[in-house]
């Protein structure tokens, strides 16, 4: 900042050098991110299952395709194809200065990209479509309409504080390690594999350029344990555990779209 004050006073010709471009600034480290292993991703995603979080296949999307959280809350239904099993990254939602925002994505060749959806993918996006069929209609005249995926049980955004903060509880719940949402990013591909997904179509996930770069992750596969415990995932969304508690009866109580004080 004072390096970038000083050349503009020597525009001016208020200064004739800029003593600042001799100091020599040491680069902050950046913080490695230690992402989750397939494993710990595993019993988060079992356990937000088992208990019928609503915010479950949320959680899938973020795990698998990679979404951001603000990709994940501004997904409208019209950016899904169930029907050819495609998404495409359009529209997030963020909160900035005290307003929620449901904007359009950066057009960038990447947000344009039309991602393939796993199976686990689009079972957990069928349940979640009926699940929210289901609550507008307890709502009634209380449902706020919109063409949101992910809402409270009013129809409204869900707020991206309170998506963190259910995701820490979830976390802790599930007895994994708490992690920003944002570094279930770099649990993606290995979960891919663990998923069996084709490295064509995981390669288009991951938007590498070259097959070899997704061909390196792969050789990188859990156990066979943990590769039956993900497929479960996805056939269980039908039927599943029932087991609710009082946990699973106040799913989306406190979503009701306040930001969190």
């Amino acid at each position: 900042m004072l390096r970038s004050a000083l050349t503009n006073a020597m525009v001016e010709e208020r200064i004739s050098k800029n003593v600042a471009q001799l100091v020599k600034v040491q680069r902050a480290r950046r913080r490695r991110p230690d992402p989750w292993s397939v494993e710990e991703a595993c019993a988060f995603l079992e356990n937000a299952q088992m208990w019928r979080d609503y915010l479950y296949p949320a959680y899938v999307l973020i795990l698998v395709l990679g979404l951001r959280k603000g990709e994940v809350l501004g997904l409208t239904w019209a950016d899904v194809n169930l029907d050819s099993g495609e998404l495409q990254i359009r529209h997030q939602l963020q909160r900035v200065r005290r307003r929620l925002l449901h904007t359009d994505t950066a057009k960038t060749e990447a947000s344009e990209a039309v991602l393939p959806l796993p199976d686990v993918c689009l079972a957990a996006l069928r349940l979640r479509q009926k699940e929210q069929q289901a609550a507008k209609e307890r709502a009634g005249d209380l449902w706020t309409e919109s063409d949101l995926v992910f809402t409270t049980r009013y129809g409204t955004p869900v707020e991206p504080r309170n998506f963190t903060r259910e995701f820490d509880r979830r976390c802790e719940r599930a007895g994994v390690r708490r992690i920003r949402v944002h570094d279930t990013r770099h649990t993606c591909a290995s979960l891919l594999a663990a998923l069996d997904v084709h490295p064509r179509i995981a390669m288009q996930i991951l938007r590498h350029s070259e097959i070899a770069v997704t061909m390196e992750v792969y050789t990188h596969v859990p156990s066979a344990d943990t590769r039956r415990a993900l497929r479960k995932l996805g056939e269980a969304l039908g039927g599943g555990s029932q087991k609710r508690g009082e946990e699973g009866q106040q799913q989306g109580a406190d979503m009701d779209g306040r930001p969190e004080s």
